[in-house]
């Protein structure tokens, strides 16, 4: 079975969001020989845009306190208090290292089990067709059109996508096209899992 995971799972593991521990059951059981991981290139490219967006706020937003934090210093009966914040502060930009060293481990582990789709002229074509088609995001566009491209060149009998954001592929067209190659679309990676481990039990 190949289980089919893009940008969303990659950032759950690394950041280790809610559901990050059914992301690392699934890890888990394909590592095990159970499924084959199979990711769109782009989704191991698109995690670091959004976390250089995420640094990069985060250290506007410890600028301005710094700045009105420096303001309040000047003010006696706040200095003392003031020192409880320098924590926070610093805490904005040591998560953003910490992060980026989970984000690459991730990655690391993720080139050395998965099987990486491609991004070759045929699915840069196909994801413009269905970025104008289907009112995708060029990023849910480039990923939907390397998951069906390699579903098309597969032999699996059962295939499943899992993606976070049950908006990002509802359109009944785009589900359509995934379940004509017997691919399930779950929206949870909890769901995932269960799936998962129903039919490999």
């Amino acid at each position: 079975m190949n289980i089919y995971v893009e940008s969303n799972f990659v950032l759950e593991l690394a950041l280790l969001q809610e559901q990050h521990a059914s992301c690392e059951d699934i890890l888990r059981l394909c590592e095990a020989g159970n499924a084959r991981l199979v990711i769109p290139a782009y989704s191991l490219i698109e995690p670091y845009e959004t976390l250089v967006r995420r640094h990069k706020q985060r250290q506007r937003m410890k600028d301005e306190l710094d700045k009105e934090l420096g303001q309040l210093a000047r003010t006696v009966t706040y200095a003392q208090r003031l020192s409880e914040f320098q924590n926070l502060t610093d805490l904005l930009i040591d998560s953003a290292y910490e992060e980026t060293k989970r984000l690459e481990a991730t990655r690391a582990r993720l080139l050395q089990m998965a099987q990486i789709i491609s991004l070759d002229v045929a699915v840069l074509g196909a994801g413009a067709r269905y970025q104008v088609d289907h009112d995708l995001s060029p990023q849910d566009a480039l990923v939907y059109a390397s998951v069906l491209s390699h579903l098309q060149q597969s032999s699996e009998l059962e295939s499943c996508f899992l993606n976070k954001n049950s908006k990002d592929f509802d359109d009944p067209a785009l589900v359509e096209g995934l379940y004509t190659y017997n691919c399930r679309l779950i929206s949870r990676f909890d769901a995932g899992y269960q799936f998962l481990r129903s039919r490999i039990s």
